[in-house]
């Protein structure tokens, strides 16, 4: 098989039957392959799939006393800004874009570490990162971790029950995955601490970055808006973390073909242009499925691109060396076809670097 096929764990209950066909699992088989794989009393290597989950867990007391003590309406409206757009934007900047697509390059560390840190600390960059690439070559297919055709739970507990790396690679297959997070910092196992823990990322790492972004982001907030501003931002953050599953949903049309003709340019997938996930994290899904390498994926004039901005932005700083811009070979090849115009001498799918 190929290695994008066995990098994932695959669930109890199997990707596809014997005709090829996508099993969609019931509730019950949902809810225990979930409880499994957060078992970590039952193995250790469970770690990264319980972390996630326990955060949302530490983040409950936040909203307990948001809601009991500390309600506004003004801190409810900055929840709710904080959650959708700030959070969002974040999302598909430093995991969707940079550490999975590798779409824009840091000229600096530094910066790399103050993106990755912009916001409170939610998804371990593995369950993301290792699973969006078999996402885009496996679209709405069996073998898709959050295949929309297997229903909105499916997709809900897809984190758990089919993001975690296959526990048993080989140490050439393991090299080949480690390959997909070795340029994000975060600190990687050694194969043998892979046969240890199961996972890509080591324990230490991971919780010391959890524990300090978290730290460094309740003091900042309570000095800027005290205890109630710190727990409705958290609470924010947890309800990005909890609502993002769905756009795995929604995103790919709910399982159904809902391409609308002069928006949704790419038919070889269910995923769909939706104008709340556009405008407020960039997350042009249709368009990002046709250039997944492109640092903007809103490439029509109409389709702000806030996450394109900060990184554009940084480029004209000098701290992002070069990114990768599609928006022209879209408008030629796609948008303008039908008008024949004159292909752009300066095609955007090439590699943009800063002069100094």
């Amino acid at each position: 098989m190929a290695f994008i096929d066995e990098v994932l764990q695959v669930p109890a209950y199997g990707w596809k039957n014997n005709q090829g066909e996508l099993i969609k699992p019931t509730r019950t088989q949902l809810f225990r392959e979930f409880f499994s794989r957060m078992n970590i009393i039952k193995s250790k290597k469970n770690w990264i799939s319980f972390i996630g989950w326990f955060m949302i867990i530490c983040m409950l007391p936040f909203s307990y006393f948001f809601i009991v003590h500390y309600f506004s309406w003004v801190l409810l409206i900055i929840l709710v800004l904080y959650s959708m757009i700030i959070m969002g934007t974040h999302g598909t900047i430093w995991f969707h874009r940079y550490c999975t697509h590798r779409s824009f390059k840091f000229r600096f560390k530094i910066w790399r570490f103050i993106t990755q840190n912009l916001v409170i600390k939610t998804i371990p960059e593995e369950i993301y990162v290792v699973s969006h690439h078999v996402h885009h070559v496996k679209s709405d297919e069996p073998g898709d971790p959050y295949n929309a055709r297997g229903g909105f739970l499916y997709c809900m507990l897809a984190d758990v029950n089919h993001q975690g790396i296959n526990k048993s690679l080989s140490e050439k297959d393991y090299r080949k995955a480690s390959h997909f997070m070795k340029h994000t910092g975060v600190k990687l196992n050694s194969y043998k601490g892979y046969k240890k823990w199961g996972s890509l990322a080591t324990p230490g790492y991971t919780i010391a970055l959890w524990l300090g972004n978290w730290t460094f982001w309740y003091i900042i907030l309570f000095l800027i808006g005290g205890h109630g501003l710190a727990c409705a931002l958290f609470t924010a953050a947890m309800m990005w973390f909890l609502l993002v599953r769905a756009f795995n949903y929604t995103g790919h049309g709910g399982g159904e073909n809902k391409h609308v003709e002069g928006l949704d340019f790419d038919r070889s997938n269910l995923s769909i242009n939706q104008w709340r996930p556009g405008y407020f994290a960039g997350e042009w899904h249709n368009n990002h499925h046709l250039y997944p390498g492109s640092a903007r994926a809103g490439f029509l004039p109409w389709q702000l691109d806030i996450p394109w901005i900060y990184i554009y932005v940084l480029f004209k700083l000098g701290a992002v060396s070069s990114f990768h811009d599609s928006k022209n070979e879209f408008m030629q090849k796609h948008f303008n076809a039908k008008k024949n115009l004159t292909e752009n001498p300066h095609s955007d799918g090439k590699l943009i670097r800063k002069k100094h």
